[in-house]
């Protein structure tokens, strides 16, 4: 169910967000039902301030207020995706090529859990180059995908 909300506040806020000249990146519903957090994730391709995103808390807020999409209190958190980014659109996939990232899927043969570099779209499929080689994978078949974050301290 909290999937459901989270595509449909997805497909409603992402026009908004374009609006806005934003992206919205993606949307997580956490904690209990009676009390849960909203989690929006936006960003540019140039990242997003701090600015940005006080500005984009107070229209994702009054949308909040007149959509009314939860029953009782919940908790509205506006951020960056973080290093950490991830990764729900297939055009995502084509713009992070050469970025290492995991993922976790539906069993393919008899694995869901996957760490390599990003290759990009083949025929469709999202490509990861694995040590021992490259797989492709049906995006339909993705749970949750993201950037595999990298800190250099030079």
């Amino acid at each position: 169910m909290a999937k459901d909300m989270a595509k449909l506040l997805i497909d409603e806020m992402e026009p908004l967000a374009q609006e806005h000249g934003l992206e919205l990146v993606t949307i997580e519903l956490v904690g209990s039902k009676k009390a849960p957090i909203v989690r929006i994730y936006l960003d540019t391709p140039d990242g997003i301030s701090f600015d940005q995103i006080m500005e984009a808390h107070s229209w994702i807020d009054a949308y909040m207020d007149q959509k009314d999409p939860f029953p009782g209190a919940y908790v509205l958190e506006v951020s960056s995706p973080g290093i950490d980014r991830p990764l729900r659109k297939l055009a995502d996939y084509e713009r992070f090529a050469g970025e290492t990232v995991q993922m976790s899927t539906q069993p393919i043969d008899g694995r869901g859990k996957w760490t390599g570099k990003l290759v990009g779209l083949r025929d469709g499929k999202v490509v990861l180059e694995l040590d021992d080689g490259e797989v492709s994978i049906d995006p339909a078949l993705i749970k949750k995908a993201n950037v595999k974050g990298q800190i250099s301290f030079k």
